[in-house]
């Protein structure tokens, strides 16, 4: 085939997903003539599973690519059908935003944003070929013969590399929702020294909403007391669409038993390994036996369609052993199903090939971002594509890289654990995750973030402006909180909450940490004025948690005395003395940037750390 030149620009981004929109987006936002390359301009932002944006810590890591500038928050506000806030139950520091999105508009909202987005071309097409030049990046060639020439490159490729879709006994080449497969870069990316795996995801059927007997099903409305993903949006829809809560029962898990036997996950025929923390159903009754019922979701995939996402009922079983199975759901009786479920296997690479910028460790400019990269989720493709696109166009400024560390944001434990300790499953962020998750809250992530991130050039003046009206309503609440009141006055509220009267005076900061709620406070005494609830939020979590925040600051400077100790990128690890080999071998592929990522990196031990610290002192 000729080769013909197609476009000369600063950057290329391979795919349009959730990975795909953020790099491109930061790339053109900052100035740099941008080529967004996608197999259809249908899938742009498309969520190929669930209909939503956010949950357990994924509405921390969204509010974060808010806070850096980024679209996902934004964009998800455009298109809420529902908001709630998930683990209320729980402390503040593991409470998490979940909203259902319209999964048509969110798409619609995000192309629309792209294509009125400066310096940004978005063409349809297929890239098979990444072109280099003595260890950098020279351009991309396309499957018509294109060549794009540039000088970075961010692959964000999704689970389309090599896709595979399967159901029972049937299989086909093919991405995500019938959308086509790209079937030839991934020799290109073995050809450039990647290590390249096969992993595995799925989603449940979709079922027509007419067909579903609500009625027998228990609703579960949004919530109007809880913020937008976004600091830029003001205010909640009005009216929320309610998702449905329902369960499998013994007569579906008799179903799946009966057909294993069938199941591409335990015939053999899936090769790829899937996500641990969201199995498939029949995964689930095979692994959880003594369970008699699993919780599902019915959730709408959007304002102007029947369509109803099953959360919880991912399969990859034949279609006949399908329909029987969800029709023994309470409430899908007599369910038509619209899309049946199907499982998808995919290429992604060894995320210890990359530096903490994202970038390939072997070429300059090549950059890596999403589920190529090992992950799962909107919201970590999202953060990655963000971050990706940040550093290569401050890589094209020549100025230093903006990489969070693990202290400063989900986003740093996030690309700390790809790079660091790699992943042999489709990763997937928890608050479990985060050591300083007290200090790492959703309600504060701009007063976190916001400012740190001003160098990238994604910070505009009206997100700066507030930015500093929070803080000035921020540290006006806790000059507040400081504020004393007599025994007599604030009896009547301690008695209210069972306390007895105090004998001495108390702040407004002691009430709080004796759990009394601060908007009592702010009613009882008249104060707080002109502080928005919001903001009152972060303050009065601020002060309950005031003794947890201190440790947790205590131990984040311990750790950065390590983080402080840089390794030169020269150091020969096979051949220091003290190591062990298997500390050599590791050491050696990760090339880590401090002693406190090398004490990170798995099978690297104590002692270890030790001898690379006689080493730097010598």
């Amino acid at each position: 085939m000729r080769t013909y030149l197609e476009e000369v620009c600063d950057a290329v981004v391979i795919g349009a997903g959730h990975a795909g929109c953020e790099a491109a987006l930061a790339l053109a936002r900052t100035g740099y003539k941008t080529v967004m390359l996608t197999l259809n301009l249908d899938s742009i932002a498309f969520m190929a599973c669930n209909p939503s944006v956010g949950g357990t810590a994924k509405g921390q890591i969204v509010r974060e690519i808010d806070a850096l500038g980024g679209e996902m928050g934004i964009n998800a506000d455009r298109s809420l059908l529902q908001i709630r806030m998930l683990n209320r139950g729980k402390g503040t520091a593991v409470q998490s935003l979940r909203g259902q999105a319209d999964k048509n508009l969110y798409h619609e909202n995000m192309k629309k944003t792209l294509e009125n987005t400066e310096n940004l071309r978005i063409l349809q097409g297929e890239a098979v070929d990444i072109l280099t030049k003595n260890g950098k990046v020279t351009g991309v060639k396309t499957a018509f013969g294109g060549k794009i020439t540039c000088r970075a490159v961010i692959i964000a490729t999704g689970v389309y590399l090599n896709g595979s879709v399967i159901a029972g006994e049937w299989r086909k080449k093919s991405g995500p929702n019938g959308f086509s497969a790209a079937e030839k870069l991934t020799a290109s990316l073995i050809k450039l020294g990647f290590s390249v795996r096969r992993f595995k995801t799925g989603t449940p059927a979709r079922v027509d909403g007419r067909t579903i007997d609500y009625s027998a099903l228990e609703m579960q409305n949004g919530e109007n007391d809880v913020f937008p993903f976004s600091f830029m949006t003001d205010g909640l829809p009005k009216k929320q669409t309610p998702c449905y809560l329902t369960y499998t029962t013994e007569e579906t898990h008799r179903i799946i038993r009966e057909n294993l036997h069938r199941s591409p996950l335990f015939s053999g025929a899936i090769k790829g390994t899937g996500p641990r923390y969201c199995p498939s159903i029949e995964d689930k009754v095979v692994r959880f036996g003594d369970k008699d019922r699993h919780q599902l979701f019915l959730e709408p995939e959007g304002g102007n369609t029947r369509e109803v996402y099953v959360q919880g009922l991912s399969t990859s079983l034949p279609h006949d052993v399908q329909k029987k199975m969800y029709r023994t759901v309470k409430g899908l009786e007599h369910c038509e199903i619209m899309r049946y479920a199907y499982a998808i296997e995919y290429d992604c690479i060894d995320s210890t090939d990359l530096y903490p910028t994202l970038e390939y460790k072997k070429i300059s400019g090549l950059y890596t971002a999403g589920q190529i990269n090992g992950t799962s989720g909107y919201e970590e493709a999202a953060a990655q594509g963000l971050m990706a696109g940040i550093n290569a166009s401050l890589k094209l400024r020549g100025e230093a890289p903006f990489i969070l560390s693990r202290d400063e944001g989900y986003i740093g434990v996030l690309i700390d654990d790809l790079v660091t300790k790699g992943t042999n499953e489709p990763y997937r962020m928890m608050t479990s995750r985060a050591e300083y998750r007290i200090v790492l809250r959703q309600d504060n992530t701009d007063l976190r973030l916001t400012e740190k991130a001003v160098r990238t050039g994604l910070i505009s003046k009206e997100r700066l402006k507030k930015l500093e009206n929070r803080k000035r309503q921020y540290l006006k609440a806790l000059q507040e909180l400081k504020t004393s009141v007599k025994p007599k006055d604030c009896a009547p509220l301690m008695q209210k909450y069972g306390f007895e009267t105090p004998s001495v005076a108390l702040s407004y900061a002691d009430m709080v940490r004796r759990g009394i709620p601060l908007k009592e406070i702010k009613k009882e005494f008249s104060a707080f004025c002109g502080v928005a609830d919001s903001v009152l939020f972060t303050a009065e979590t601020d002060a309950k948690y005031e003794g947890y925040t201190e440790k947790e600051k205590d131990q984040i400077e311990k750790a950065k005395k390590l983080e402080e100790k840089t390794l030169p990128k020269d150091i020969d690890y096979l051949n220091m003395e003290g190591l062990r080999l298997e500390a050599r071998q590791k050491l050696d592929k990760i090339r880590p940037e401090n002693l406190g990522q090398a004490g990170r990196i798995s099978g690297v031990s104590p002692a270890d750390i030790a001898v690379l610290m006689v080493a730097l002192k010598k």
